[in-house]
């Protein structure tokens, strides 16, 4: 796979994305989104990764926002399309069934906030900045912001954050529930692949199931949400993974999961 505005990097089944456009901040283009719809496709087909890490290079930038020299000319037709195909990509990413964290290094704004809430998990460095700066420029998100930051932080505090503009800082982000974590910025990604690496040596489909539950749950009612559950928990009486869990707890040893 030939990559230019990205990285992928493979290690102890812990897939590690970087968006690599530093000099112009990481900012997304159409050409990143299509690498990034390769690399999910390739992380979600690739047995040997069980998990995978989002960041940008360098230290000042996750994603800048999208490229606006690239978009200001852009028709009504065209941006909808774009809105769409990203639309697309990150509900790949919420969807897979291996977790995504987001190592958020630096600014995150605009299609970069909005790709890190497409992540499971975001742990932020000590000098992140979150925002959907859209409005400054007579714009609103378009990358599913204005629906996946209420669904994280509330009606009241998104809307403060996206008709200001104005960015959050990591300990902001994380008094409101943006992040998970903060960590300084030389711990970061080494902080996110701990992580990775300690969900990566569960059994797979224990970890596929719990996200299926809380991703798909979250659109249904509450007890529809809580049938799915109970649905999802029988299944997983009929995999090997829970003979051998279950055993293996009783047995005092640490089990050795078969995936299936």
């Amino acid at each position: 796979m030939e990559l230019e505005n990205l990285l992928l990097e493979v290690t102890d089944h812990i897939a590690t994305v970087t968006v690599n456009r530093p000099t112009a901040m990481n900012a997304m283009t159409p050409g990143t989104l299509e690498e990034l719809q390769q690399v999910v496709t390739e992380i979600e087909r690739n047995d040997g990764i069980r998990a995978a890490v989002v960041t940008g290079a360098g230290a000042k930038a996750f994603v800048a926002g999208a490229d606006i020299g690239l978009m200001r000319d852009m028709t009504s037709t065209q941006a909808r399309d774009l809105a769409l195909k990203a639309h697309g990509i990150f509900a790949a990413i919420e969807r897979s069934s291996k977790p995504f964290i987001a190592a958020v290094n630096g600014y995150a704004l605009g299609g970069g906030c909005e790709l890190a809430m497409a992540c499971d998990i975001r742990i932020a460095s000590d000098n992140a900045r979150f925002g959907q700066p859209e409005v400054n420029i007579g714009i609103l998100p378009g990358f599913g912001g204005s629906q996946r930051l209420p669904r994280l932080v509330g009606k009241g505090r998104a809307l403060e954050i996206i008709l200001t503009g104005e960015m959050v800082d990591a300990a902001e982000a994380l008094r409101i529930g943006l992040v998970n974590k903060v960590v300084p910025q030389q711990e970061l990604l080494g902080e996110a692949q701990r992580l990775a690496a300690k969900i990566a040596a569960k059994g797979r489909v224990a970890v596929r199931l719990c996200k299926e539950a809380v991703v798909n749950g979250l659109e249904m009612d509450l007890a529809r949400a809580c049938a799915y559950e109970a649905e999802l928990f029988g299944y997983s009486f009929a995999t090997a993974d829970q003979k051998e869990g279950m055993g293996a707890f009783l047995e005092k040893r640490a089990p050795v999961f078969l995936d299936r």
